[in-house]
């Protein structure tokens, strides 16, 4: 059977929501990357590591693996982002319960670079020791 992409039954009403979801996507990276130089620079990092990630692993799942936690950074620091402008959005003043929050973000991006930081250090001894 072939599915009904005009939009008139189920499965076109399934396509257009996939094309808005990515369409949503798509927006959001954008405004991400526009106002956030952090998230600039770790799509760079992303950039920098596949071509390492190349050289120090042969296996594509090991590779896979070192880009990995760069790919969750980048996730983490898109929910960040959007807590951060949610809780600007709510209230322009100083709270320290939103200042809180924020703090947990951020803290949600350290532990996440500390962990990259060990993976790839760990995949670069390993490429040196052989």
């Amino acid at each position: 059977m072939v599915p009904d992409l005009s939009g008139a039954g189920r499965g076109g009403r399934a396509m257009k929501r996939w094309w808005a979801a990515m369409a949503n996507s798509w927006n959001g990276l954008r405004a991400c990357a526009g106002t956030e130089a952090a998230f600039r620079e770790e799509i760079v990092l992303l950039f920098v590591a596949v071509p390492a990630a190349m050289v120090l692993a042969a296996d594509p799942w090991k590779r896979a693996l070192l880009l990995s936690p760069i790919v969750l950074l980048l996730v983490i620091e898109l929910l960040n982002t959007a807590i951060e402008k949610l809780c600007d959005r709510i209230t322009g003043e100083f709270d320290p319960a939103i200042g809180r929050v924020k703090d947990m973000g951020s803290a949600a991006i350290g532990v996440t670079l500390i962990a990259t930081a060990a993976v790839w250090l760990f995949a670069v001894a390993d490429y040196v020791r052989m």
